[in-house]
């Protein structure tokens, strides 16, 4: 069977790790992302194509770059390109190059770069010893074109009440999976000491990734000076880790182009289907705190558009800013704890440059389909397991017609929500809780998700030490407690 001249094809990918210590000498993200980019068109083997890309996309970082696209493509002779700026999440990477690939399909493009970069690392270098950074932003040129939606995190009222970053909400999470799965706290720590070893063996072996040191399970959950204890039952070795200078890029072409420009057929990797849902846009209306359907919903249908199933995967990528994101996903997925759920270490070890981490792991999955043929899964998220994008990857044309892009947006709608009641005082049964520490290991404060006779959900907060230790030590999900209307609990 011929092959569709429009056919979206991967034909380079790179990604870049700087480690340098005296932050004075460091790179830009734009440097980065340069650079990224040049090793991709060298990966394909075609290092002149820069020069006709019709669209450079990048994804939004903790920067200040209006149009970080234009920056880059006058750099490489792009200056033709059309350019694309995320909006901030870590489900956009594969949502934007699901949108390059249904593009290219389309015949509306023939050639299209996906980029990312951070500097975080160097960034706090250059503040903890008090000197400035030099970050080739370029504010006079305009803003890109904005890709996504802007990504609301909480109401003020949730913020108000404690709900205010990752680092809080996915080890609250992990407490609603504990309790879900009726483990005790000793059995549900050694699990995760398991799972999070098995992330950290395949970042030792992975020249990209920033913390290569070998960890026993029991090193990654035990707290000490150095891996202290953040928000129970999560130690460092178990959070995102995002101080990395860190790129990536990723070259997306028709087949009908790749062949112009002669890049070998064992460079070419191809996107065989692409997904994304969103669950509810606040955490407080979740129908249950352990579980994101719409994710579910988005697997199932990129999996069904590319005609196989999870079985017929032979390398996979799950989101894993934190253990409860892996837990969620491989759950609603039906994709079994008994595989490597990384090509790159996950976020703890291979590093975590915020929005950009799957990009990251889409350019380590064409590496690793390269090596081993068959079929590749990246899960993407953003917001709290709340934004959800999927893509299918094949080292073979996909086998169930064209590249197909799917929004589950409707079927989404029609799931079971929960009410929130900001306003409610009172009895409560508490439903999830984080207990957060400071940096000298001890106990700071907690946020417990409850729910009210009326089983809306309600948020409160305890600064007690004995509440405090207490929750650390024994399970307090389906405990009794009331809800003052400052929102702290008592028990």
């Amino acid at each position: 069977m011929s092959l569709d001249p429009r056919t979206p094809v991967i034909v380079g990918a790179a990604q870049v790790t700087d480690r340098i210590d005296d932050p004075t000498m460091s790179r830009s993200a734009l440097d980065l992302m340069e650079d990224a980019l040049r090793s991709a068109a060298i990966d394909a083997d075609a290092p002149g194509l820069l020069p006709d890309l019709d669209l450079i996309g990048v994804v939004g970082g903790l920067w200040r770059y209006t149009d970080p696209g234009r920056q880059v493509a006058d750099r490489v002779r792009a200056g033709d390109a059309a350019t694309l700026l995320t909006s901030w999440s870590g489900h956009t990477p594969q949502h934007l190059l699901n949108h390059l690939a249904t593009r290219i399909q389309a015949g509306e493009l023939e050639a299209a770069a996906m980029l990312g970069g951070e500097t975080n690392r160097s960034r706090r270098r250059a503040k903890k010893l008090g000197v400035e950074l030099n970050r080739d932003y370029d504010t006079t040129i305009p803003a890109a074109e904005t890709f996504g939606e802007p990504l609301v995190m909480a109401t003020g009222h949730e913020q108000e009440r404690g709900l205010d970053a990752p680092v809080t909400i996915y080890p609250l999470l992990e407490s609603a999976i504990r309790h879900a799965g009726d483990e005790t706290v000793d059995g549900h720590l050694s699990r995760l000491g398991d799972l999070w070893a098995g992330f950290n063996a395949v970042a030792v072996e992975n020249p990209h990734a920033a913390v290569r040191t070998p960890m026993t399970p029991e090193e990654i959950v035990t707290p000490t000076g150095g891996n202290r204890m953040v928000g129970s039952p999560y130690t460092v070795a178990m959070n995102a880790h995002n101080n990395v200078d860190q790129a990536s890029a990723v070259l997306i072409l028709s087949a009908d182009r790749a062949e112009a420009l002669g890049v070998p057929r064992d460079r070419w990797v191809f996107p065989w289907s692409g997904s994304v849902g969103l669950d509810t846009n606040r955490l407080s209306n979740r129908w249950e705190l352990h579980r994101a359907p719409a994710l579910r919903l988005a697997g199932r249908r990129a999996l069904e558009a590319a005609g196989v199933g999870v079985d017929d995967l032979a390398h996979v990528d799950l989101y894993s800013c934190f253990p409860s994101s892996v837990q969620i996903s491989s759950a609603e997925l039906g994709i079994g704890h008994d595989r490597p759920l990384t090509v790159t270490g996950g976020l703890t070890f291979a590093g975590g440059p915020f929005n950009n981490y799957s990009g990251q792991a889409i350019a380590a999955m064409v590496a690793r389909l390269r090596d081993v043929p068959g079929l590749g899964f990246v899960h993407a998220n953003g917001g709290y397991a709340t934004k959800h994008a999927i893509g299918v990857y094949g080292t073979d044309p996909p086998t169930n017609g064209p590249f197909r892009w799917l929004d589950v947006a409707e079927e989404a709608a029609c799931l079971p929500t929960r009410a929130a009641d900001p306003s409610y005082a009172g009895p409560a049964t508490i439903e999830g809780y984080s207990v957060m520490h400071g940096r000298d290991g001890s106990p700071t404060h907690a946020l417990v998700a409850l729910r009210n006779a009326a089983d809306a959900r309600v948020w409160g907060t305890s600064r007690d030490a004995a509440t405090l230790d207490a929750m650390t030590a024994v399970e307090h999900v389906g405990v009794d407690a009331e809800l003052s209307p400052d929102g702290l609990i008592a028990l």
